[in-house]
């Protein structure tokens, strides 16, 4: 109590005004030097704003003075920092004999805030020295109480003054800088805080660093209250004390804070990084400490992200490497299937492109063998020749299979098929196929699952590793097929990463030969790899059985040792569905046909080499160079039985498309592909699409007879079941096109300058049996014309040069009796505007089809 009375006495003792103001800006507390200089009583103050109690200068001088004051005030509640104003008019009410008087009077004001626990401005201690005096001598003015200034010269106090305004113009712009400053500091994203002095007082906190402060503003306060959870902590201050006294500069990562990101908010842990450094004048000691911190929370979770998927590859990395561990030579094995899968892979792609030239080569040769072949019948010299070619032909195109099966680009057709049984049934061809000094056994457990498989090629596979396994024993050992059940588990597919695991058929080939060194099984199913001498193997073997077992979806797995044999083990997928009826398979004599076959293939000489050979078994055959040109055909209206395509096609319209719309047009259409290599145009998933048949280039001509009568016989069959239509003719002959209403055959001139049209309606023509010669020009046509007769021209109207229309006036004006056909899609041009009309000429629209072809050239040769 003795201590609050002295002070009392004390504070009104002090020689200079004194005065307290709360955070309102009312008056709390005034000494007797504030009391006196104002000429108010304590009792008229206190609890009232200070606006409100002291006087006010409306005059255009004086206006300011209220302002400035405010302007001090409210820096000091807003910064918590001191604030010096210079020199501000101050108002006194002075009370006189002539009543109250209002004295102008300069006061420079110092304000120093009062802080409470939590760190905030409770209240304002003003300080004012009145300078009216120096102001006074500054302006010439004579005031009173001059008396104060006496032992000062007027130079001093001229310097004064002059100082003072400087001071306060400094201030202002100081204060504007500090507040664009501040400003900029707000807007940084990280958070700015500025400690000074040893017990490291905050003087700067921007608006980044509220929320890590819980939006408590701790300018002016010390860190220990600021952040008092701080309490204690001594490595904290340890680490502030080397930044503040030995100008360390300390970078913290990850640090974890608590922190409410909104007023109110829930407290949420985020991740920053912190840098403390030191904060001096050039030159100068140590003044404070910046710290800046920046939220990386989001960085911190992504990094963290990438490490646990990092750590959880390194651990499958580790797990994979315990495992690989276990047997370098699996290790090695592993990178071997791995560099192969690659070579098959840039192997595979060259093979893809050239594979289908290459068969259409073969095919050609081919083809033309087996025509030559029958020309040179008596001839036994030039028969042994061909021959000796074909069975290169052979060699060439089972050289493309191997090459397009390893690259798994093979055309597959797998059916459901019981092992046990495709192995028992090739017992004897594989006997034949060793020798009698090797022995064969063959091991099929009861029970077996079905797997879905290409039997064909599945046969190829067993051959080749059955051959493989006689050239390793020399011609002398033993063979065992092993045939069974397996399941592959997890564990052994983490140990062979492209397997599934689940339920396999295993087929296992076994030899007694020398076996395989390391080196030789880590290049085994490398293509054109062999140990065999120079001219006994391709070294696409055991490639083609590696391929062909990948693109069935299964698994292989060599295992073999110097002195103790190979074993080869394969794993196609177990099927759930009941095992499928053996395809009928044609043999004996070859049979032809009188159908009608639509031939469509771009490659002029691959195209000539089949019509010859279809039309030779007695099929009547149209060809096509193109989809869109086979379109124009099948829309004609001609009854065709058979659609042969090849599948790579130039044009707009791919083979498959044309195969939809051949079965639309024609539904009882029987339709055959063709291709050395198919580009996954009926191919999906190394399959061939389902009900589709294929004919892989190149092809004998029994095997093209044969697959021809099959398909034929098999739409009679389909046709026979459901039965004729109501106006379809009873005799089983082929539809054919009526006969021309001519009693003679015609021979026509067609002029049409686009080459599908010109190929399309010499077809038409021809199924009507009449003699065609086709030319481009109306230049061309009269050369014709010049050098034979002919019955018919058949021209467009639109033509390189002179037009159709010239042209068939021309013919028309001789009057040599020739008719005139114009096709046109633009109308009834045998009548243009102006001109008198054409005689003797039949307009025929476009597109037209074989009937409107037949009709027109009916209505020419009846023409007068």
């Amino acid at each position: 109590m003795s201590n609050l009375i002295d002070s009392q006495k004390l504070f009104d003792s002090a020689p200079a005004p004194l005065m307290v103001l709360d955070r309102e800006l009312r008056y709390v507390a005034a000494n007797q030097a504030y009391l006196k200089a104002t000429s108010l009583r304590r009792d008229q103050i206190l609890g009232r704003n200070v606006f409100e109690v002291l006087p006010q200068d409306t005059t255009p001088s004086g206006a300011d003075g209220p302002r400035k004051l405010r302007d001090s005030l409210e820096r000091v509640l807003a910064s918590r920092l001191p604030d010096l104003l210079a020199m501000a008019v101050q108002p006194i009410a002075r009370s006189t004999e002539q009543g109250t008087v209002l004295e102008k009077r300069f006061w420079s004001y110092s304000h120093k805030p009062l802080l409470d626990a939590a760190g905030n401005v409770a209240f304002i201690l003003q300080h004012a020295v009145d300078v009216t005096d120096l102001r006074a001598t500054d302006t010439g003015v004579k005031e009173p109480r001059t008396e104060r200034l006496e032992g000062v010269s007027s130079e001093q106090i001229a310097a004064l003054i002059g100082q003072a305004w400087t001071v306060q113009e400094n201030n202002q712009t100081l204060d504007h800088e500090r507040l664009f400053l501040r400003q900029l500091i707000d807007l940084l994203p990280g958070c700015v805080g500025v400690l000074r002095g040893p017990d490291f007082v905050f003087e700067l906190a921007n608006a980044s660093y509220l929320p890590y402060l819980n939006f408590r503003n701790v300018v002016g306060l010390p860190l220990n209250k600021a952040r008092p959870e701080l309490e204690g902590n001594k490595a904290v201050y340890e680490m502030l004390g080397r930044v503040l006294y030995q100008g360390e500069t300390i970078v913290m990562r990850g640090f974890k804070v608590p922190v409410r990101k909104t007023p109110g908010g829930p407290v949420e842990e985020i991740v920053a990084d912190f840098e403390y450094r030191p904060v001096r004048l050039p030159g100068g000691p140590i003044l404070a400490v910046l710290i800046y911190g920046q939220d990386v929370t989001e960085k911190t979770r992504a990094e963290e992200q990438v490490r646990h998927y990092q750590a959880h590859l390194e651990e499958l990395v580790r797990e994979r490497t315990r495992e690989l561990e276990e047997s370098e030579a699996e290790r090695r094995k592993t990178e071997a299937q791995l560099r192969q899968s690659q070579k098959m892979e840039a192997v595979g792609k060259l093979t893809g492109g050239v594979a289908h030239d290459f068969n259409n080569l073969l095919q050609v040769i081919a083809g033309n063998l087996q025509l030559l072949q029958r020309d040179v019948v008596g001839n036994e010299r030039a028969l042994s020749r061909v021959q000796t070619a074909a069975r290169a032909v052979d060699r060439g195109a089972k050289l493309a299979s191997q090459l397009l099966s390893f690259a798994r680009r093979q055309p597959l057709q797998p059916v459901i098929v019981n092992l046990s049984r495709l192995v028992r049934g090739m017992d004897e061809l594989l006997r034949r196929t060793l020798g009698e000094d090797v022995e064969m056994e063959t091991i099929t457990a009861g029970g077996l699952w079905n797997t879905a498989i290409d039997p064909n090629q599945l046969e190829n596979v067993i051959i080749n590793l059955a051959v493989n396994a006689r050239d390793a024993m020399n011609n002398n050992g033993k063979l065992t097929i092993e045939v069974g059940n397996a399941v592959l588990d997890e564990h052994y597919c983490r140990m062979h990463p492209e397997v599934l695991p689940g339920h396999y058929v295993l087929l296992a080939v076994s030899d007694t030969g020398g076996g395989m060194s390391p080196e030789v099984m880590e290049r085994a199913f490398e293509p054109f790899f062999t140990t065999k001498p120079e001219g006994r193997g391709t070294g696409l073997g055991l490639s083609m059985v590696y391929g062909f077992v990948k693109q069935s979806g299964g698994h292989i797995k060599l295992y073999s040792e110097v002195g103790h044999g190979t074993t080869i083990k394969l794993y196609m997928p177990r099927a759930l569905e009941a095992e499928s009826a053996d395809a009928q398979v044609i043999t004996g004599p070859i049979e032809g046909g009188t159908e009608t076959i639509l031939v469509v293939e771009d490659d002029a000489e691959v195209r000539a080499t089949v019509v010859e050979m279809v039309s030779e078994l007695g099929y009547r055959v149209l060809k096509a160079v193109d989809a869109q040109s086979a379109l124009v055909i099948l829309q004609s209206g001609v009854p065709i039985e058979m659609l042969f395509t090849d599948v790579v096609m130039p044009g707009p319209v791919r083979s498959p498309e044309l195969a939809k719309q051949a079965k639309v047009l024609h539904p009882d259409i029987e339709v055959l592909f063709t291709s050395g290599y198919t580009e996954n145009a009926i191919v999906h998933g190394g399959r061939l699409d389902a009900g589709v048949q294929l004919l892989s280039k190149p092809y004998s001509r029994e095997d093209l007879a044969r697959k021809l009568r099959q398909l034929l016989n098999n739409r009679q069959q389909k046709l026979a079941v459901r039965g004729p239509p109501r106006t379809a003719p009873t005799s089983n002959t082929p539809v054919r096109p009526p006969a021309p209403a001519a009693s003679r055959r015609l021979r026509v001139l067609l002029v049409e300058d686009d080459e599908d049209v010109r190929s399309s309606a010499c077809e038409l023509m021809d199924l009507l049996g009449h003699e065609v010669l086709a030319v481009t020009s109306a230049e061309e046509a009269k050369g014709a014309m010049a050098a034979s007769g002919f019955d018919v021209l058949f021209t467009d109207v639109t033509l390189p040069g002179a037009s159709g229309v010239e042209l068939a006036r021309e013919v028309t004006d001789r009057k040599t009796g020739m008719k005139v056909i114009l096709a046109s899609g633009h109308g009834n041009v045998a009548r243009p505007q102006g001109e008198a009309p054409l005689e003797g000429v039949v307009v025929l629209p476009k597109p037209y089809t074989l009937p409107q072809i037949q009709e027109a050239l009916e209505q020419a040769v009846a023409l007068p």
